[in-house]
């Protein structure tokens, strides 16, 4: 099979490191999480890049079951942190644990103008009628001569 997007490198190293070298721009979409059945069914899409603010359910791993608000996006480790989703330190205090967000699905949306956008831009049920999609009527024309 020939490349399919002659810019992106298909070799297996220059992936990796494309991804691990990823600016934040980019890591915050990579750090998509999928929506619940009920969201999937009011918005029509399967993913969205996860927030602050957003509550999720982990559906894979150690602490699979656990509901929370996401209460921090840390792109610099591709992690995010959940509330409740913690261990007690030696010392007492408590340290977040970071989980990866293909294992959570969001639960309810945070919904601000901008979000709303991307939703709408996601809409894969859209019902839009471009220019060369309208029904046109055939008219015959004759040429005189």
């Amino acid at each position: 099979m020939a490349k399919l997007n002659p810019d992106i490198a298909s070799s297996r190293r220059k992936s990796r490191k494309a991804h691990f070298d990823a600016p934040s721009s980019i890591r915050r979409k990579i750090m998509s999480s999928a929506l619940s059945k009920e969201l999937r069914g009011k918005y029509n899409t399967r993913s969205i890049p996860v927030r602050k603010d957003d509550e999720v359910r982990i559906v894979r791993g150690k602490y699979r079951g656990r509901e929370g608000k996401v209460t921090q996006v840390y792109r610099k480790k591709w992690v995010i942190h959940v509330d409740r989703v913690q261990r007690d330190k030696s010392n007492g205090s408590t340290a977040p644990i970071g989980i990866h967000p293909s294992n959570v699905v969001i639960t309810t949306l945070k919904l601000d103008k901008d979000r709303r956008a991307i939703l709408e831009r996601k809409d894969r049920k859209k019902t839009t009628t471009k220019a060369g999609d309208a029904d046109v009527e055939m008219v015959d024309v004759c040429f005189m001569n």
